[in-house]
């Protein structure tokens, strides 16, 4: 039998725009909802996917759910809330309340001029190495999962995981830095999807061409 017919795929989204990615006002990580384009991206997104799904993944982040929600009515399935899925909170928002999105940038600019793996920007924020630990439970656990899954998640925790398939590590401030030249550089649109095929102990990555405007 020709080992390609039984080769599986798993399927990479991010999320729609969201009210922060246009420059909204700052807000609970989990509780930032798509925008109005964002939810028109989501229409057409599901139209657009030609994958039946075996299973359908989130985060534990409103937006997931609402770019995942045409799709998975679509097919008729049910998303799956993943522990390890959700995305990097650099800041506490409660230390950057009711800023908009330009306010935001110089507290991540600075953040990452001066990277600790270690640092927690307040009580709601993530470490990086928190988060890296999540990405790389995921990462071992994708060998497990069946063909056709369609993981709805985030922009630069779609980056980490290609990061560390490609066999880098984040482990002090330089690492940090690395990853941020390569996360900034890596095209990842709202509602870029991504292919993802193991091949013997490696995985195979390629962009699809969806075009959601």
């Amino acid at each position: 039998m020709d080992t390609l017919l039984l080769m599986k795929e798993l399927i990479f989204i991010r999320h729609a725009e969201s009210v922060s990615n246009a420059g909204g006002p700052t807000m609970p990580h989990g509780a930032v909802p798509l925008s109005e384009l964002g939810l028109q991206q989501a229409q057409i997104l599901a139209r657009l996917i030609e994958v039946k799904p075996a299973t359908v993944l989130v985060s534990r982040f409103l937006r997931t759910h609402q770019t995942a929600a045409p799709f998975c009515e679509r097919f008729g399935v049910q998303p799956q809330v993943h522990p390890d899925l959700h995305e990097f909170s650099v800041i506490d928002p409660a230390l950057i309340q009711g800023l908009l999105g330009p306010q935001r940038k110089p507290f991540v600019k600075a953040y990452w001029d001066d990277p600790d793996p270690l640092r927690r920007l307040g009580e709601n924020a993530d470490t990086f190495a928190e988060f890296d630990g999540r990405v790389s439970v995921f990462i071992e656990q994708m060998d497990q999962l069946p063909d056709s899954t369609v993981i709805f998640g985030h922009g630069i925790w779609i980056a980490l995981m290609f990061w560390r398939l490609l066999g880098y590590e984040v482990t002090n401030a330089e690492g940090m830095k690395a990853f941020r030249r390569f996360q900034l550089a890596l095209p990842m649109p709202n509602c870029a999807v991504f292919s993802l095929v193991p091949i013997g102990e490696r995985w195979s990555v390629r962009a699809k061409k969806v075009r959601v405007e």
